[in-house]
This record gives structure tokens, C-alpha cells and sequence, in this order.
């Protein structure tokens, strides 16, 4: 019994366990095909959806070709219109252009008969007359004169006299109305100037061992010291305004101070060329306030400024800006030019003088540079270029900078011209002497009889020193106008500074 249950249950357990095996086995095979049919649908999606972007890609591409194979077909058709009309036109310009030329050649035609029939004329009234196309004209000209040649003579006298008295009244009338509004006092400078001293032995320490300080100041300013001309003073000489006024100053502090040694001196020499500076600046700011010329450069106003020791003919040449620029404002306004121009013109005409000892050319041509450089107004330099009558007068204002200048400097007593020549003598004198290798300064002293050169040791030697003199009293005797004899003396002077710490 029990070995028939224990069958029986072998048996049922078989036939479940084929039962379960047949279940799952269908139950895999309708998974795959659920799989296998979602697997196709999703390729047939995914082919549709290929084949519909394919379909746009496709139209995407075609539209730009055939928009653009329309809009060449419009360029086609308007360029074949323009053609079109260019040929039209064309044919117009031709027909045009043929009747031009038909016409010129019958105005050719026309002239060329025109001048055979006046030739003609001319030929038959001088056949009539027995006289030529000029003769005639000339007979009829003299023949209108001896009839009337009384009438014309007194109304062309009329005319002129009249008219020269009425410009002649009127440019007096201005010219003395300006002068009396101005009315400045002339001053003229000199070539020396004094200073005063404490007493006599101040000399001695001016003079020092030897005449070593004396001879250390002369270097240092380039003026000539005199002693001994006038008691309690010490005169100062130079053809230079700037070296007096540097030299005078120095020397003041030098007696102030006492201590008055090669060294010291050097130093108030230079410092004094500071306090000039300085000085030159405010010169030259007052100049332009004073003027009414506003708005100028600061290193064009330093320029204006170092003319305050310059002096033309002996008359100072600041100052004489300044007066010129009074005089061309108010000629302009009289006139009716342009009143700031004239006076930035004539503050500015000898500017050229600030730097003429130190670049080639006439002080017009270099103050033109100047003015160049700092982009002044070109009406300004057209009114300053013209005062020596280098330049043509191009504007109203050019003429009035020139009368300005006539009436400043040709007042009696402005200047000195016998002085101002003598003064440009020793200019030259100097200038033609630095221009030589190896020279440092340059002083002309003496009235011009004597010239002190001070050379460089380390580039002239003592051999060399005569050679250069010789030198250069050669191209003084060549290039030179001079009474006299002028002495060439050439300075070389070894200096060793060290210090001791």
C-alpha cells in the first residue's frame, strides 16, 4: 500500500512537473512574439519617420536652389531690360553726338567765313583810308586827345589831387590820433652797468690772488669787469642785455655775501641764470597780458619773455612789441581789419629774435617756424612775416604790423642805429668764433677789440691752441668788416675737483 502511494506520487508530481514545463514554455514563446511585433512596429516608426525626414531634407534643399534659380531668372530679365535701355540710350548719345559735331563744324564753317569777311573789311577801309587797322586806331585815339585834351588833363588832376588829399588827411588823422593815444616814454638801453660797493676794499676781494676771481666772473658771465673807472662802483660791459643783468645780479650777492672765491662765484652764477629764468616768465606773461593776446604757449610766452634782453637799434625789443601791438590794435580797429589778429601779430613779429644767435636764418624766417611749431593761427603769421617786406602783404593786418613797426621804431630818439650795427658786429664776431671744433665759449670784449676763447682741454691741445688761433684771425680778416685790430685770446684750463669724506 504505502509502495503504491509512494508511485502514485512520483507519477502526479511527473505529470505536474510536464504540466508546469508546458506553461512556461508557451508562456516564453508569447512573451517573444509580444517582443518580436513591438521590435517591428518600432522599425516601422522608425522607417516612417526616416523616410518623412528624408522628405523635408529633401524639400529643404530643392527650395534655395529653385528660389534662387528664380531670382536668377529676374536678374536675367532686368539685366536684359537694362541692356536693353543702354542700347536705347546709346543710340540716342550717337545721334546726339552727330549733331554736335554738325553743328560745331558749321560754327567752324561760320567763324572761319566770318574771319575772311572781316579780314575783308579791314582789307578795304585800309585800302579806303590808306591806312592800317592800327594806324586808324591810333589816329582816332590822338585825334580824341587834341580835342580834348585840356578837359581830360584837368579833370584827371582833379581827380588825383583830390584823392591824395582825402587819403593823405585821413591817414594823418589816424596815424596821429593813435601815436597821441599811446604816448609811451622811449627808453633806449645801454652797454653797461654799475654797481655799488661798500667800499674800496670790496675790489680787492672782486679781484682776488692774482685777478683768479675776476677772471673766474668774466668766464662765468662773459662781461667785462672794470674797476678802477668810477669810485665805489664796479662797471659791468657787455654788448649782451641778458649777460649784464645775470652778471649784475650775481655780483650783488657776491659783495652780499663776502665770500667771493672761483667756486662761489660758479655757483651764484648759475644760480642766478635760475632766477632769470624765471624772470624771463613772467616777462614774457605780462608782455601777452598787457597786448590783450590771450591763450599763447607757455614756451612761446617764455620765448616772448626773453626778448625783454634783446635790444633792436638800442631800443629794447619787448617793449617795442608790446607798443607795436597798442599801435596794430587800434590802426585794425580804425580800418576795420581784425584788431586781435593785428595784435597777436605785432607782439609776435620779432620772436624769431629770442633764438637767432642760435639757429640759421633771418629772425622773420625763424619766427615763422616758431609759430609753425606751436600752431599759431595762419593769419597771425601772414600779419608778423611781412614787416621787413620779405613776405607780399596778403591781408590788411600784414600792413598794418609794418606801420606799427615804422611808427615804434621811427619815432626821434627810439634807437640808435650806429649802436644796434656795432652790437651785431660783435654778435658776429662771437658766432663765427664758437663755430669751431673744440670751443666752449666765446666772449667779445673790449668794444670788439679783444675776443676771449675758452676751449676745451680734453679736444684742444697747447699745440693745437695756436693753430686755432691762427685760424680763426684768418676768417675774421675774411668774413669780417672791422676798423682796427681785434686780439684772438685762447683760454685752455685744466680743472681736477675731488672730495674728501
Amino acid at each position: 500500500m504505502l509502495a503504491l502511494s509512494g508511485v502514485s506520487g512520483i507519477a502526479l508530481g511527473y505529470v505536474l512537473r510536464v504540466l508546469i514545463g508546458l506553461a512556461s514554455r508557451g508562456s516564453v514563446e508569447l512573451d517573444i512574439k509580444h517582443k518580436l511585433l513591438q521590435a517591428q512596429e518600432r522599425a516601422a516608426k522608425i522607417i516612417a519617420e526616416a523616410q518623412f525626414r528624408g522628405q523635408v531634407i529633401e524639400t529643404e534643399r530643392l527650395e534655395p536652389i529653385e528660389e534662387r534659380e528664380d531670382k536668377l531668372g529676374a536678374r536675367e530679365e532686368r539685366i536684359a531690360a537694362r541692356e536693353e535701355f543702354l542700347d536705347s540710350r546709346q543710340r540716342d548719345l550717337d545721334q546726339k553726338e552727330d549733331e554736335v559735331r554738325a553743328r560745331e563744324q558749321q560754327a567752324v564753317r561760320a567763324k572761319s567765313e566770318t574771319d575772311k569777311l572781316t579780314i575783308e573789311r579791314t582789307r578795304e577801309l585800309a585800302k579806303a583810308a590808306h591806312l592800317t587797322e592800327e594806324k586808324a586806331r591810333e589816329e582816332l585815339f590822338a585825334e580824341i586827345e587834341r580835342a580834348y585834351e585840356d578837359s581830360i588833363l584837368l579833370r584827371l588832376q582833379k581827380l588825383e589831387a583830390h584823392g591824395r588829399e582825402r587819403l593823405e588827411d585821413k591817414a594823418k588823422n589816424i596815424l596821429t590820433s593813435i601815436i597821441h593815444r599811446l604816448g609811451n616814454a622811449v627808453n633806449t638801453d645801454t652797454m653797461s652797468l654799475s654797481v655799488a660797493i661798500p667800499s674800496e676794499e670790496v675790489k680787492g676781494k672782486i679781484i682776488g690772488k692774482e685777478g683768479r676771481n675776476i677772471k673766474a666772473f668774466e668766464r662765468a658771465t662773459g662781461v667785462d669787469v672794470l674797476i678802477d673807472d668810477v669810485p665805489d662802483r664796479i662797471t659791468l660791459s657787455s654788448f649782451d642785455p641778458l649777460r649784464r643783468a645775470i652778471a649784475k645780479i650775481a655780483l650783488e650777492k657776491l659783495i652780499v655775501d663776502g665770500r667771493i672765491q672761483p667756486a662761489k662765484i660758479e655757483e651764484i652764477v648759475e644760480k642766478t641764470r635760475a632766477e632769470i629764468a624765471d624772470i624771463i616768465k613772467q616777462k614774457g606773461e605780462a608782455a601777452a597780458y598787457e597786448a590783450g593776446v590771450i591763450g599763447l604757449d607757455p614756451k612761446l610766452i617764455a620765448l616772448l619773455g626773453r626778448l625783454h634782453f634783446r635790444t633792436s637799434y638800442g631800443q629794447n625789443v619787448l617793449t617795442h612789441s608790446i607798443e607795436m601791438a597798442h599801435l596794430a590794435g587800434m590802426l585794425a580797429t580804425e580800418l576795420g581789419a581784425d584788431p586781435i589778429v593785428a595784435r597777436a601779430g605785432a607782439l609776435l613779429h620779432d620772436i624769431g629774435k629770442a633764438v637767432d644767435h642760435e639757429v640759421q636764418g633771418t629772425h622773420v624766417e625763424i619766427g615763422r617756424r616758431i609759430l609753425e611749431k606751436f600752431g599759431m593761427d595762419y593769419r597771425i603769421i601772414q600779419a608778423m612775416q611781412s614787416h621787413h617786406e620779405e613776405y607780399p602783404y596778403e591781408t590788411p593786418e600784414a600792413v598794418i604790423v609794418q606801420v606799427a613797426d615804422a611808427i615804434s621804431g621811427g619815432r626821434p630818439g627810439a634807437r640808435r642805429d650806429t649802436v644796434d650795427r656795432y652790437l651785431e658786429r660783435l654778435g658776429d664776431l662771437e658766432r663765427l668764433a664758437g663755430g669751431f671744433e673744440g670751443v666752449e665759449k666765446v666772449y667779445a670784449i673790449a668794444a670788439g677789440r679783444e675776443i676771449r676763447i675758452f676751449v676745451n682741454p680734453g679736444k684742444v691741445s697747447d699745440l693745437a691752441m695756436h693753430t686755432l688761433a691762427r685760424d680763426i684771425a684768418k676768417r675774421i680778416q675774411d668774413e669780417l668788416k672791422y676798423p682796427g685790430e681785434i686780439k684772438v685770446n685762447i683760454i685752455r684750463e685744466n680743472r681736477v675737483v675731488e672730495f674728501a669724506r
